[in-house]
Parts: C-alpha cells; sequence; structure tokens
C-alpha cells in the first residue's frame, strides 16, 4: 500500500478508538491472569468471547478471512494465529495471546506472551527481550520519522541478544479495520520505501522473535505459523497513536507520556 493509502485519524476518530483499545488492554489482561496448567486453548478462547462480550464488544478477528477463534492462542514454537482447541497447557508452557476486539467502531489489537506457572531462564530470556523489543520500536515512533526507524529498533534490539525477527508477518496500520497501510515490519527492507510517520496514524507494533533462526512454516490446519526449527517463540503487540510529541500506546494508556520498561 502507499503511503497516500494512510488513514489520518482525527480526534473524533481517536475519541471512538481509545475505548476500543482499552477493551483490547482490559480483555487481554483477564485472559492471561487466568491461563494456567491444566487449561485447554479452547477453555481459553471461550473465556475470552465471554470477556469481549462483557465489556460490549465484539472479536475483531472472529470470522475474519475465514478465522475460526475468538483470539489467536500460539503456544511453545507457534508464532501466531495458532487455533484454539483441546490442547491442555503445562507448566513451562509458553503462550501468546492475540486480542482484537471491534467496539465503537474501531479495533483495539494488542498481544502478549506468559508462561504457564513458570518457566526456565532461557524462555524467560526470550519473552523479556521481545517485550523490550517493543518498548524500543514505539520510542522510535515519532512524527518525522519513518516506519524504518521503528523496524531498525525492534530488529537491532532482538539480534543483538541473540534471537531472531519474524520476516514473513509483519506490523500494520489500524483503526476501523484490523489491517490498514502501512505495514510495520520488525525488520529493515531497504528495498521498499518507508513511509513517514505522521500525526493521527495509529499502529499495530507487533515484535514476533523465535529463539533459534527466523525461518517460519504454516502447518496444515491453514493458520498456524510454527518457527521452523521448533524453537520457541514469542510476540508482543501494542496499538500506538503518532502525535506532534511522544507516542501514545492506546491500549497501555498508564503509560502516557511513553516511559520505557528498565532492562
Amino acid at each position: 500500500m502507499s503511503s497516500s493509502s494512510i488513514i489520518i485519524k482525527n480526534e473524533r476518530d481517536l475519541e471512538a478508538m481509545r475505548p476500543a483499545c482499552g477493551v483490547a488492554r482490559a480483555v487481554l489482561d483477564e485472559v492471561t491472569s487466568m491461563i494456567q496448567p491444566g487449561i485447554t486453548t479452547r477453555e481459553v478462547d471461550q473465556f475470552a468471547a465471554e470477556r469481549i462480550r462483557s465489556h460490549g464488544a465484539r472479536s475483531a478477528f472472529l470470522g475474519y478471512r475465514g478465522y475460526p477463534c475468538n483470539v489467536c492462542i500460539s503456544v511453545n514454537d507457534e508464532v501466531v494465529h495458532g487455533l484454539a482447541g483441546n490442547r491442555r497447557l503445562g507448566f513451562g508452557d509458553v503462550v501468546s495471546v492475540d486480542v482484537g476486539v471491534l467496539y465503537n467502531g474501531f479495533v483495539g489489537d494488542n498481544a502478549r506472551t506468559v508462561a504457564v506457572g513458570g518457566c526456565d531462564a532461557s524462555a524467560q530470556a526470550l519473552l523479556d527481550v521481545t517485550e523490550q523489543s517493543l518498548y524500543e520500536g514505539i520510542a522510535q515512533a515519532m512524527a518525522g520519522n519513518r516506519v524504518a526507524d521503528i523496524s531498525r529498533a525492534v530488529q537491532r534490539h532482538v539480534e543483538r541478544n541473540g534471537f531472531s525477527v519474524v520476516r514473513e508477518f509483519v506490523g500494520h496500520g489500524v483503526g476501523r479495520s484490523v489491517h490498514e497501510a502501512p505495514e510495520v515490519p520488525n525488520f529493515v527492507d531497504d528495498r521498499k520505501p518507508s513511509p513517514k510517520l505522521r500525526p493521527g496514524m495509529t499502529l499495530a507494533i507487533e515484535p514476533m522473535v523465535n529463539a533459534g533462526k527466523a525461518a517460519v512454516k504454516m502447518l496444515n490446519d491453514g493458520w498456524t505459523v510454527v518457527a521452523a526449527d521448533g524453537s520457541l517463540s514469542a510476540h508482543f503487540e501494542h496499538t500506538v497513536l503518532i502525535t506532534t510529541g511522544e507516542p501514545v500506546i492506546l491500549t497501555c494508556p498508564e503509560m502516557m507520556p511513553l516511559r520505557l520498561p528498565a532492562l
């Protein structure tokens, strides 16, 4: 998509979008808090559906391009778009939950990876580095910068810590639709033009990081993307507003203005 197709939100749009992002954040908090050893991914999805309804929203993912679940639940080597089912989560599993809701005509989109009951040091390092890479990217989400500045910050942090950025799936603009222009890669691709960031742009910034190599493959279900080498994967995401000053994390309103977590 060209930069001319990027949708700039006005204050009226943002008045509707902020609550949508607040609902997405609340549901993500609720869902990740209930995950424990022994629960099935279908039970997690059903709980998410109930919590989305309780907020007067609906899933932005259910039925989108045929996706059959309310939220994306990806376990261990699953990178994104995992499907709910009979799988029981065990102690030490690493679970990524991606929540998108439609509320007030706008989408709020965020994701987080959690360890079920705890995990070993190597898995925790993957989670910590992936989450911090998200905030490194957000720190570059300033008017006058380019999308590539976000991408570069994410990639640099991930790779200097010995992990790999997934390249087949990227962040994106978000607003009335789940996916809007521009794409927001987690790596720098000098072959493509990089749009300039302007106030009113709303971006879903979402590093997807593998403990091993970057390559991924699709499972036979047609949705679940896994690390090709079977290594663990992590995924963190926020919806971010570009302003005339500091970036605003719409799915994390307590972090306005932006303050980076300590390593």
